[in-house]
């Protein structure tokens, strides 16, 4: 089975595929947030919408901010 984008698309901007999951998700997250405030409909996933945006090279990890926000 023929994955779009291929894996090694996606390595050569995050080359690390556990780095690749944690960038992936965070975006699908602000995505989704972004969304559910604006009230705005999404024909896709938020998870497809961030995997195009790495294959696109708009994102790659030096975009995320990866500190950890403490709940309270």
């Amino acid at each position: 089975m023929m994955l779009y984008p291929a894996m090694n698309k996606l390595t050569s901007y995050i080359p690390n595929r556990y780095m690749l999951v944690n960038v992936v998700a965070r975006r699908a997250r602000q995505i989704a947030e972004d969304a559910e405030e604006t009230g705005e409909h999404l024909t896709e996933k938020p998870v497809t919408m961030a995997i195009n945006e790495v294959a696109e090279g708009k994102l790659d990890a030096s975009h995320m901010d990866l500190t950890i926000e403490e709940d309270q």
